[in-house]
Formats: C-alpha cells, structure tokens, sequence
C-alpha cells in the first residue's frame, strides 16, 4: 500500500485525512518538519502532503530540506495563503501541486492519485516478474503455475521490495513498516527472513535480493517485464 506522510499541526487536519482516505493510503503524520524527517528514518514514504506554516521547521524548511537529499516524491502543499508569490515559493522550491484550505478530501483524493499516477507508483494489488507473481488481496504468490508458500511477514516483505525494484530499504525501515514501531524484534530478523525468502524463491531467477552493506536490502530485476 502506497505511503504517504501528512506534516501538519493542526492535529483536527491530519484526523480529517485520515479519517477519509486510510482504506487507500497507508498514513504516517507529523506535526512539523523536524518531526517529518524522524519518521523519515524509519519509513519509506511515496508521496507527502504538507502545510505551509507550521513550528520547528515549516512547510517550505522541509521541502528544501527533503529536496537537498535528493527524496523526489511527490509533494503537495497545504495552504490558506493562496497567492502567486506563494505558489511560486513552494514550486521553485520542488513542490508538484497545492491544495488550498478549506480540504475537501475527494478532491485531495483527485490529486494524490493524479501525482501517483505521473510518479509511476501504484497501489499494488498484483505484481508479475515473468513468470512469478505476487497478489496482494490473496497475500498469494506463485511461481511457473506452482505456490510458493510464504509467511505473513514474509509475504509483505517480499512485496514492500518488488514494488520499488531498485530501492534501497534500511533495516530499520523494513523493521518499523513490517513489524511495526513497538516490535521487540531484532535486526537480525530481517536478516532471517531475507535467506528465508531466498531459499523459497532459489528456482526464481527473473529477480533477486540484494544486501547492500551496511545499508539494508533492495530487489534488482534480472529478466522478465514488471508489471
């Protein structure tokens, strides 16, 4: 499920989007951007939506900030202050659209998947490598016509890899997404379920899982079109 992080103060803001939009978006808030960038540590995120003026660090702060390190997802900037001098600001800046408030979240809805569409980032439900797949509504995965039986756990770490081939996910970040925030788990974990995942995918040569080290993980495509 796509990530997207809401830096907003206005706690009432951040409820209303979430409130309506969470059964296609998974949501991670903050309310300023020196918040925004501790999330960032842990969390992969595909597109943010953004007030403009907000404590610590404000909303144009963090687009510079997340810009400076080359993060191009998606931005949306939330704003009361409608006026050229300001749209101006936030696009030179690297924002790619604004919303101005009063929210109405169909139409926010509009916008996100509008900029999701550009950014080439999908809400996976299905994703084929030649001839393996992976299908999110059945936690199903399959090689040649034959199931290849995975764990929960494994399912959606092996899913969070292939949908961004290439990526590079930090083990805190596969931990925190994965096993969540308040996991007990250790690091070692990941290391555990990535040669598990290895040795249930060894006959599967159109992809494979890279460690990169000192880093984390990320998946490269060998052959087969995704799809």
């Amino acid at each position: 499920m796509v990530t997207v992080l809401i830096v907003e103060d206005d706690e009432i803001i951040r409820l209303l989007i979430r409130t309506h939009l969470s059964d296609s978006y998974r949501f991670y808030e903050a309310a300023n951007g020196v918040e925004a960038l501790e999330v960032m540590e842990h969390v992969h995120i595909d597109l943010f939506i953004v007030d403009i003026q907000m404590p610590c660090m404000d909303g144009y702060e963090f687009v510079n900030e997340i810009r400076s390190g080359n993060d191009m997802a998606p931005v949306i900037m939330l704003t009361a202050m409608n006026t050229y001098a300001h749209k101006k600001r936030g696009y030179a800046l690297g924002i790619d659209d604004y919303i101005t408030k009063p929210i109405d979240c169909e139409e926010l809805r509009w916008h996100i998947d509008a900029l999701l569409r550009r950014a080439k980032i999908a809400n996976e439900k299905k994703i084929e490598i030649g001839g393996f797949v992976l299908e999110e509504e059945k936690c199903f995965a399959g090689y040649n016509g034959e199931a290849i039986e995975l764990t929960p756990k494994e399912f959606w770490l092996l899913h969070k890899l292939l949908s961004y081939p290439d990526t590079v996910f930090t083990k805190q970040q596969l931990m925190d997404e994965i096993w969540g925030y308040d996991a007990e788990a250790e690091y070692d974990t990941i290391k555990t379920y990535v040669s598990r995942l290895r040795g249930k995918l060894s006959g599967c040569t159109e992809f494979s899982i890279k460690a990169i080290r000192g880093l984390g993980y990320k998946a490269v495509i060998h052959s087969g079109e995704r799809k």
